[in-house]
């Protein structure tokens, strides 16, 4: 299924959801710029590599300086090739307005930056011994589904199914369509602990630590009633139009 259309009302522009694609964007674009030994260098500093941090741990080493922790952020503006970086940004554009409009500009920011540094962790967590680099908006995107799911479980989500590769247009609840997709990436995380080779570069465990973490954060950081008036019942509410429909 491929979400194609969110209809739950807003009130203001999306101005940090506009950045951050636009960031992803041009970072993007740089990497692409670089020869194939520059970008080994560029991924092996912003990218996150588990094992550099495990053995740090385990050693009891102290010599980490707070600029080595900056690939736990800087991982989730990059992106390992076009489909990549489009499928994480037009699911970006697709729920990230919503959430950005009921907690406001500066709460949705630190929002996307919590949700993405939890994905980081459980990375690293659930993967200590590797040393593959670790890249992706998709943390922090599934920190926006988990709240999107939270806060409009009934909203109506238009989605194409393709059978027998003829897209047919059907409306999902929200919470149908996101509640499958983390079933999905908790059969896989799951599955990896069980057949690591079955992972294959996918970090699933960023996924389920970036959805749990917008699930669990996003509605604390929602603006208040006197700062965000309801939408009264001639406007519509929650994906649904005034005559019930999407």
């Amino acid at each position: 299924m491929i979400p194609i259309r969110n209809a739950v009302p807003s009130r203001y522009p999306p101005v940090i959801t506009w950045m951050l694609i636009a960031a992803n964007c041009l970072v993007f674009v740089f990497q692409d710029s670089l020869s194939p030994s520059e970008l080994v260098l560029f991924v092996r500093q912003f990218a996150l590599i588990p094992a550099l941090y495990s053995d740090f741990l385990t050693s009891g080493e102290t010599d980490l300086a707070a600029s080595d922790f900056l690939p736990f952020f800087t991982m989730m503006f990059l992106h390992g090739g076009w489909l990549h970086l489009i499928l994480n940004m037009w699911t970006l554009w697709l729920f990230g307005p919503s959430i950005e409009d009921r907690l406001g500009h500066g709460r949705y920011l630190a929002f996307y930056l919590a949700c993405g540094l939890a994905a980081s962790l459980a990375h690293v967590l659930f993967n200590p011994v590797s040393i593959v680099p670790a890249l992706g908006a998709s943390g922090a995107i599934a920190g926006i589904l988990g709240c999107f799911m939270r806060l409009f479980p009934l909203a109506r989500i238009i989605v194409i199914v393709l059978i027998l590769f003829i897209p047919l247009f059907v409306e999902v609840y929200a919470f149908v369509f996101i509640g499958l997709w983390f079933l999905i990436q908790l059969f896989q995380s799951t599955m990896g602990l069980l057949l690591p080779s079955s992972s294959g570069d996918v970090a699933w465990w960023a996924h389920v630590g970036g959805f749990l973490a917008g699930f669990t954060l996003g509605p604390l950081l929602v603006r208040s009633r006197q700062r965000y008036r309801v939408y009264y019942p001639d406007e519509g509410m929650l994906g649904f139009d005034t005559n019930g429909r999407i």
